[in-house]
């Protein structure tokens, strides 16, 4: 799922293509897509995009009279630039956009389609969209603690709740929690003073990194290969690769559709934490320690 530094440089890279500029006309595929008809949304055919939001995940282009178009990318929805009249493209086609100078396609790859748009009409309406997360970027740190502090969850399920924190996810939130020095696993209200403000830093270190890194990478053109893994990344999606900062292999709690990745030594000091499937189905043989685990590992190969 896109996250805020890649929502970042979407807004931005859409603001180069298609702001100020007349939607010309809309190609809906996908019915699924559509959540909302309130403006209806032929009604956007002709108007000029005024400019562009981010309200969590979610990506929001403004039109006159508080009119809004609101999009929700989920996991595996895409934006594209293609020649004008470019039509959607098969089964990942869910609708274009066509502008002067081009097409804007939204497509989400996989069957299962939860990509999302609503058309809004008021501020007030519009509101309804927020899932009130701090946007950490434009915080104070009081308010970083506050919400923070607020629930006594883990600090994976912490920073990546819509409500407690805006446009923090899976992939980020792991590269925050390494360079962070800080379990996936350990409780928020758990947390010292320097430990909070450790994780602030960390916070901002991250997002503000990767979306230079993003912006650079994209230059003047349009993001056109929006991911969660990149090679680059420190801990996320890259289990059994060497920590790049002590060399331990990176190791992966999995939950249901989410993975969590962290370097023990870095983080754990040195201790496995359980994967709940693998504990359940090893129970007392579950290893403690990245040695035995390395142990275990080489007596099977």
């Amino acid at each position: 799922m896109p996250e805020l530094p890649d929502l970042t440089v979407y807004l931005e890279a859409l603001d180069r293509k298609i702001g100020g500029e007349p939607l010309e006309g809309i190609e809906l595929r996908s019915v699924s897509l559509l959540r909302s008809v309130e403006p209806p949304l032929r009604s956007f055919e002709g108007q000029l995009v005024r400019g562009f939001r981010r309200i969590g995940k979610r990506i929001v282009w403004c039109f006159e009279d508080e009119r809004f178009l609101v999009f929700h990318l989920m996991i595996a929805g895409r934006f594209r630039w293609k020649k004008r009249g470019t039509k959607p493209p098969g089964k990942l086609g869910h609708a274009s956009f066509h502008f002067p100078e081009g097409t804007l396609v939204l497509t989400e790859a996989g069957t299962k389609k939860r990509a999302t748009l609503h058309a809004v009409a008021g501020e007030a309406a519009l509101a309804e969209h927020d899932r009130g997360g701090l946007e950490v970027l434009a915080a104070r740190p009081e308010a970083f603690a506050e919400a923070l502090l607020r629930e006594n969850h883990t600090l994976k399920r912490t920073l990546t709740d819509p409500r407690l924190f805006a446009g923090i996810g899976n992939a980020y939130s792991d590269e925050i929690l390494h360079r962070a020095r800080m379990s996936p696993v350990k409780l928020s209200q758990r947390l010292n003073g320097d430990e909070i403000e450790r994780l602030h830093r960390a916070t901002l270190e991250t997002l503000e990194l990767w979306t230079q890194r993003l912006r650079e990478d994209v230059g003047d053109g349009f993001p056109d290969k929006v991911t969660a893994f990149r090679p680059e990344m420190a801990v996320h999606g890259r289990y059994r690769e060497p920590c790049p900062d002590c060399g331990a292999p990176v190791q992966r709690i999995v939950h249901a559709e989410n993975e969590t990745n962290y370097c023990a030594p870095c983080q754990t000091g040195g201790k496995l934490l359980a994967d709940r499937a693998l504990s359940r189905l090893l129970k007392k043989d579950w290893p403690r320690t990245l040695e035995e685990l390395e142990q275990r590992r080489g007596a099977r190969d």
